[in-house]
């Protein structure tokens, strides 16, 4: 869905079961504030979405839930994090809070890791 400011771009997310929204807004704040990851490596965080590596629970936020990817190929070797809001205190929906590379997983419980 895409109306000027308002554009959406969903990806699917097998975890959750549903479609995970990306909002015009959220793609500024990641493109602003991880610079390294977004515009680049936007494909990754679809990637992240459909086949993560380990999905935990945000240690900051109660509906939140960190899925991230491990790349050998993204900046020498990093991890996509892309943290989703769904549940309740996401009004029915689930959507992309923010997105970041990282060389090491910090924080958050781990709900669920790939064997």
């Amino acid at each position: 869905m895409e109306t000027g400011n308002d554009r959406v771009l969903t990806f699917r997310c097998p975890y959750l079961k549903s479609d995970v929204e990306l909002t015009l807004e959220r793609e500024r704040h990641i493109a602003g504030r991880h610079p390294d990851l977004l515009p680049e490596y936007k494909a990754c965080i679809s990637e992240t979405l459909l086949d993560p590596d380990a999905v935990r629970q945000s240690p900051r936020v109660m509906d939140a839930r960190m899925f991230s990817k491990w790349y050998n190929d993204v900046k020498g070797g990093k991890h996509v994090v892309v943290v989703v809001m769904s549940g309740a205190g996401a009004a029915g929906r689930s959507w992309i809070m923010t997105a970041y590379l990282a060389r090491r997983l910090a924080g958050g419980e781990a709900e669920w890791k790939k064997d």
